[in-house]
């Protein structure tokens, strides 16, 4: 095999194998905690993240421009799907004075470190809830959900918590994404508007795109 192919499995493999750890109930990549300063809408942040978590690394330009377009009512009742160590969910709890923040996550790791930034940066309109999906959540409860998809993971789980989140928004509850287009971010502005009845881009930059869809019926 060619260096240059040999390089190239080399990689994605690399990138499964990161994969497979953060979305995970139990990550095998071995813990190695580190902090991450970010300034998001204004406000600086100083997040613990690991090893086995998305964008352990620092805050990922698509999680910035979803941060950044976000918009919400003071007292809107928000689910951060997905949400890692917590960036989007501690951003929004600071949009929502009045309102409350979940904080859910498949990863185990990415539960806890979502607590411990909570705890560090005093949020005290939000909670931490380890769960696939939003299948422990009633229908109807959310005004709002969030979500920078785990897109490798398959179209049928990325689909399958969109379908979840339209059953738990109330209605002309709102969904926020973020997606690349390279990674589809087209076919999944298409796909949503069929699940919603109604969605639209709000934002693009960097080869991200932000999708907004509204609970029709």
């Amino acid at each position: 095999m060619k260096k240059v192919e040999r390089a190239r499995v080399q990689n994605v493999k690399s990138r499964g194998e990161v994969f497979q750890h953060y979305f995970a109930r139990e990550p095998g990549a071995p813990s190695r905690q580190r902090e991450v300063r970010a300034t998001l809408r204004g406000a600086t942040y100083r997040f613990v993240t690991d090893h086995g978590v998305f964008s352990f690394a620092g805050i990922d330009a698509g999680t910035r421009l979803l941060i950044e377009t976000l918009e919400m009512v003071p007292n809107a009742h928000v689910v951060d799907l997905g949400c890692g160590y917590g960036a989007i969910g501690i951003a929004a709890a600071q949009l929502v004075p009045q309102g409350f923040v979940i904080l859910t996550d498949i990863n185990a790791r990415a539960a806890q470190l979502a607590q411990e930034n909570l705890r560090r940066h005093q949020i005290l309109n939000a909670a931490v809830v380890q769960a696939d999906g939003l299948s422990p959540f009633r229908q109807g409860v959310f005004d709002v959900v969030v979500c920078n998809p785990p897109l490798r993971a398959g179209n049928a789980t990325v689909y399958r918590l969109i379908n979840e989140s339209r059953e738990r928004l109330k209605p002309q509850g709102q969904l926020w994404l973020v997606a690349q287009t390279k990674q589809g971010a087209k076919t999944l502005l298409r796909r949503v508007t069929e699940i919603f009845g109604w969605a639209e881009e709000r934002a693009l930059k960097g080869g991200y795109r932000v999708i907004r869809a509204v609970r029709l019926r």
